[in-house]
């Protein structure tokens, strides 16, 4: 039992933080895909709280959740319940994290334990979506800080490349 918690954290943790490394900081500086389909101010988010057949919305929620699938597999030998649990949890949380739109507003007993355990709430995400240089961790608000000097570490690194080509 025991294992399997520890398997599901594992793969929680060290997923959202390779999706949020390398997928989606990374993406917000070089991309266009997750900007378009995330965070344009045409959506209301209602697709990523519910199922979508629009390919490129499938095509950025698969982006994001390959580091989570690879860490599955690495994991898997040592506990299948706890793979498919972190899985389930992680899914969870993408439609949970998803809910503002729709008016949802987060309890403050739930609100205090997300605070104590690092994890993004609804609003947190939600804040990502109006300021996007802010709320970044899919899954846990500690990935925030580090993100953000990624962010400016890739921005630089953006600008010097496209003036060294000049």
């Amino acid at each position: 039992m025991l294992e399997a918690i520890a398997v599901a954290w594992l793969l929680l943790f060290v997923g959202d933080f390779l999706s949020t490394f390398f997928y989606h900081v990374p993406e917000h500086v070089f991309g266009s895909l997750h900007l378009k389909t995330h965070h344009s101010w045409k959506k209301d988010f209602r697709h990523y709280a519910i199922l979508t057949f629009n390919s490129q919305v499938l095509l950025d929620g698969i982006l994001g959740a390959l580091p989570y699938l690879l860490i599955a597999v690495v994991l898997w030998s040592f506990s299948p319940i706890g793979v498919i649990s972190g899985l389930l949890l992680g899914q969870l949380h993408v439609w949970w994290r998803h809910i503002s739109v729709l008016g949802w507003q987060t309890s403050k007993p739930v609100n205090i334990l997300c605070q104590i355990l690092f994890i993004t709430t609804p609003e947190r995400h939600w804040l990502h979506h109006h300021k996007t240089n802010l709320g970044f961790g899919d899954i846990f608000t500690f990935f925030e800080q580090p993100a953000q000097i990624w962010l400016r570490w890739l921005r630089l690194l953006r600008l010097r490349f496209r003036y060294s080509r000049i």
